[in-house]
């Protein structure tokens, strides 16, 4: 499946997960303080997907 420019940006950009819970925390342009569901602070951004015979 091939992926481009604008698919990996609405997939991966601005998305940080929440380490407590795995809730997506979509966002404008900069880190989340909180995670909108259980309210920790400890947030990673989205893995991306390792593509394959590479």
């Amino acid at each position: 499946m091939a992926r481009f420019e604008e698919a990996d940006a609405r997939l991966f950009k601005n998305i940080w997960i929440c380490m407590r819970c795995n809730a997506k925390n979509r966002t404008g342009s900069s880190k989340p303080r909180r995670c909108r569901k259980c309210g920790s602070s400890r947030l990673r951004l989205k893995h991306k997907a390792k593509k394959a015979g590479k």
